[in-house]
């Protein structure tokens, strides 16, 4: 079944769900989410065939809703760097070759990661230095990412490389879909606080690829990934959940088996109204934001949603009292705790002020391309990136 291009209204947008809802009745989950990606149902905003039906963005509220309402709606947290951020950059970006890879995306059929970061560049990603150097008709890759989600389960990977050492650093840049299981990667879990291994370094060692693996045109790789890390904090900043759902109903849930201390209330009814009014400021930004896709605006509720999340989950690890101080690391390893453990929840609130970009990172986005002040003083933007200290 496949939709039209063209918007029929709200009402024909229903038909088209309830009918992938009785086609798929029964249906194995695989089946199921291909049907809905065939359907347009996958991200409606997409064109025809791309698992969209040319609609506005903010449509796929309507689809997702009635997909709730059936008990049938799917979290992205299946393949989190696919749909959240590799899915938009192909659809932006890819050949139809590499556009015919977001089904098996959508479906999970294929796990991905993001291949950005490096040792010497983290939050300033157009700093990095793996090369990708021509070689008759391909390249060779050489480099370390580094803080790499899911890189151990991952079967491609999207990497951002340097191809023009001599163009400035936001000009020298290309991107490639690189097949993890390729000769020359390597990839070394990085145990964290919380005792897991959810991120990893990744060693690319004389990787060779055709030149159909590149996305985008030969130093046009920064906008492949302002089109994903706008997608990224878009993903982490705007999720909208059920009133009181997330971080606040934990710290909620905690604060009730830990004896409902009274002198505790009225901080956790400030922090529940904070976690509301960020709900309620995501919601406005899905329904308003422009077709164009997420913009900078999204830092902004990136940024606020990890600086609250952290003071949840503080204050529900301060209800445990000394219980609060104990931590089985080891339990992690065996697939535990769960993530509802406050303390563990605390651990892993370190990293949201980092992931997705450093809320500085986050700060001067919105300085200068939000608000439109001036900016930072530094190097003049035509610097070589051979010419820039490391």
């Amino acid at each position: 079944m496949t939709g039209p291009s063209g918007d029929a209204g709200g009402g024909r947008l229903r038909q088209l769900v309830a009918a992938f809802l009785r086609d798929t009745e029964g249906a194995d989950r695989p089946a199921a989410l291909g049907a809905q990606f065939d359907a347009g149902l996958a991200w409606v905003h997409h064109p025809a065939g791309l698992g969209g039906l040319g609609l506005a963005p903010d449509r796929q509220a309507e689809v997702d809703a009635e997909l709730a309402a059936a008990g049938r709606l799917e979290s992205w947290e299946r393949n989190p760097m696919g749909i959240g951020m590799v899915a938009p950059a192909l659809a932006a970006h890819g050949t139809p070759a590499q556009q015919a890879l977001l089904r098996p995306i959508f479906t999970a059929e294929h796990i991905w990661c993001q291949l950005f970061s490096e040792p010497g560049a983290g939050s300033d990603i157009a700093g990095l230095a793996t090369r990708a150097v021509r070689d008759g008709d391909g390249w060779v890759l050489d480099g370390q990412k580094t803080w790499t989600s899911l890189a151990h389960t991952a079967r491609y990977g999207l990497a951002l490389t340097r191809t023009d050492p001599q163009a400035p650093k936001h000009a020298g840049l290309t991107a490639f879909l690189i097949d993890m299981r390729a000769a020359g990667v390597e990839v070394r879990p990085l145990r964290d606080l919380t005792g897991g291994a959810h991120f990893n370094e990744v060693f690319l060692d004389g990787v060779r690829l055709g030149d159909d693996a590149r996305l985008g045109g030969v130093g046009e790789g920064w906008a492949v990934a302002t089109t994903v890390l706008m997608s990224e904090r878009a993903v982490i900043g705007a999720s909208v959940g059920e009133r009181g759902s997330g971080a606040i109903a934990l710290a909620v849930d905690t604060w009730r088996r830990t004896g409902s201390d009274p002198d505790r209330r009225a901080e956790l009814t400030r922090l529940w109204v904070d976690a509301e009014v960020l709900r309620l400021a995501a919601l406005r930004d899905r329904e308003t934001r422009a077709e164009g896709g997420p913009g900078p605006g999204g830092s902004g509720l990136k940024l606020r949603r990890a600086l609250l999340d952290q003071r949840i989950a503080r204050f529900a690890a301060d209800l445990l009292g000394p219980a609060g101080l104990v931590y089985d690391a080891d339990a992690v390893r065996t697939g535990g705790p769960a993530p509802d453990d406050p303390v563990w929840t605390w651990l892993q609130s370190q990293a949201y002020t980092i992931a997705g970009g450093t809320s500085d990172v986050m700060r001067t986005i919105i300085g200068e391309r939000v608000l439109r002040l001036p900016r930072e003083p530094g190097l003049p933007r035509d610097t070589p990136w051979a010419q820039i200290p490391r």
